[in-house]
């Protein structure tokens, strides 16, 4: 009744957030934060995701309204997406007869506050569908999600989009020249691969590579993680995970430049072909590295990656995503990603792109002159692993990749490390997804992504102003 609502409204009183259920937990009201920092997103993603999973009651059917400002959707429906996750081995989920289902409803609030549009719906669809195939990449284990079942969920992808992919794997790459996923993998029962998806429309003006770590488990190789460090490693094919998912809602929606998916597989394993420390590969690049630690073996087979999007596929922009470093997580935290480009207005655009998807971003220092020196050796071009871990390792690790095509290569070159926000607790969340979609979502041809692009965007976009009075307080 009004009245019941009224008295669970008065009860509200977020700091920074807070609910009420009403009658018996039929239902929960809750309130997002009225006011949020300028490292933050406006539509308080990382809230609504908790609040959805701690608050919402229980049963088959269920449904969630969620009030926002329409510049506020695309960042609130992959929030939402992140609280339903796809993977599950609980034996009481196989005995279960009926689906779940969760119908959401948008109630728009504010300027341009008019009905949703069905394609800004299909747009919806996509973009939660890529957070959700991201995240159930992530948390399913490597005895399932090897490298040759993450062929599969790019070939699927590929077959939905028509798409043949570009596979390269085992011997293959070691006659080619990819020395960095071949000796990263070459230890592992299934062997690693660099698969691409390419996407080239008519009239396209411009090339952009995404190239997506893919390390479907990380022993640590014979530089071993401890048993309190390892568990967890499921997820350091993140990046790769993002990519797909991102790739398959971008192509899906409609994108006027040439785009490319390169996934760069492997799982760094132990055994008698491992890769040894004081060992020199020759990368895809030319250049030779010295092994010093065989847990620095993301940039490795990332930076053969970048070096192929630039030599074979002609790139303009290389954007690469990892679960690069631990050190990530204390560089920035656990919800903001770092960024290392090349190019300011590009970090400037990631962190807005973050602000206005969700998905969080802030910039890594980048000064080569002064890290790159960490990874001189006598033997050998560079070492794969730092001199000093206490010198910036997140900027030195996304350097590293960097100089495989080159410090004064004339094209933007991005460096994503989502370590820590690719999950949450034991839970994967699908992080990177909202990011590339709204980071390219100029060159989309979706109203929707154009308004969340922080390039070229238009009019509706988020307002710069993080403080601004209009701002009302937003219920789910």
């Amino acid at each position: 009744s009004p009245q019941v609502w009224q008295s669970a409204l008065s009860t509200l009183n977020p700091n920074p957030t807070d609910s009420c259920p009403l009658y018996l937990n039929y239902a929960t009201v809750a309130a997002l934060p009225s006011r949020v920092s300028r490292h933050n997103s406006p539509s308080a993603a990382q809230f609504i995701t908790r609040l959805v999973r701690n608050c919402l009651p229980g049963g088959v059917n269920r449904c969630i309204v969620m009030v926002c400002e329409r510049s506020e959707v695309f960042a609130s429906a992959c929030a939402l997406a992140r609280a339903f996750p796809l993977f599950t081995h609980r034996s009481s989920a196989s005995r279960r007869t009926e689906k779940k289902t969760v119908v959401v409803e948008f109630f728009l609030v504010g300027q341009n506050n008019g009905p949703i549009e069905v394609a800004t719906l299909k747009c919806l669809a996509s973009a939660t569908e890529g957070v959700r195939l991201a995240a159930r990449i992530v948390d399913t284990p490597c005895n399932e999600m090897n490298t040759d079942n993450f062929l599969e969920e790019i070939k699927k992808v590929g077959k939905d989009l028509g798409i043949t992919p570009t596979i390269i794997r085992d011997e293959e790459l070691k006659e080619r020249g990819f020395g960095g996923i071949y000796g990263v993998g070459k230890a592992a029962l299934h062997p690693p691969a660099l698969a691409v998806l390419s996407h080239t429309p008519d009239g396209a003006t411009q090339t952009i590579a995404w190239v997506g770590k893919g390390i479907v488990y990380d022993t640590g190789g014979l530089s071993i993680k401890g048993k309190t460090t390892m568990p967890g490693m499921k997820r350091d094919c993140g990046g790769a995970a993002a990519i797909l998912g991102a790739f398959k809602a971008t192509v899906k929606q409609g994108f006027k430049d040439n785009l490319h998916a390169v996934f760069c597989l492997a799982e760094n394993a132990v055994g008698p072909r491992a890769t040894r420390p004081d060992d020199i590969h020759v990368l895809y690049s030319g250049k030779t590295v010295e092994i010093n630690n065989t847990d620095a073996e993301g940039r490795l087979i990332l930076a053969d990656g970048v070096a192929y999007a630039c030599k074979d596929l002609g790139a303009d922009i290389i954007l690469d995503m990892a679960t690069l470093t631990g050190a990530q997580g204390v560089a920035t935290g656990k919800y903001h990603a770092a960024v290392l480009t090349n190019n300011e207005e590009w970090e400037k655009a990631c962190v807005k792109a973050g602000r206005n998807c969700g998905d969080l971003v802030h910039p890594l220092v980048y000064c080569p002159e002064l890290h790159f020196s960490e990874f001189t050796s006598a033997v050998a071009d560079m070492k794969n692993s730092v001199a000093d871990r206490d010198n910036t390792p997140s900027s030195c690790a996304g350097l590293f990749i960097a100089s495989h095509i080159g410090f004064d290569w004339p094209g933007v070159w991005v460096h994503i490390d989502i370590a820590a926000p690719v999950h949450a607790g034991e839970r994967a969340t699908g992080y990177g997804v909202a990011l590339l979609l709204s980071l390219f979502g100029g060159a989309s041809e979706d109203p929707l992504l154009n308004m969340v692009s922080p390039l070229g965007c238009n009019g509706d976009s988020p307002t710069e102003d993080m403080e601004r009075d209009s701002k009302r307080r937003r219920l789910v």
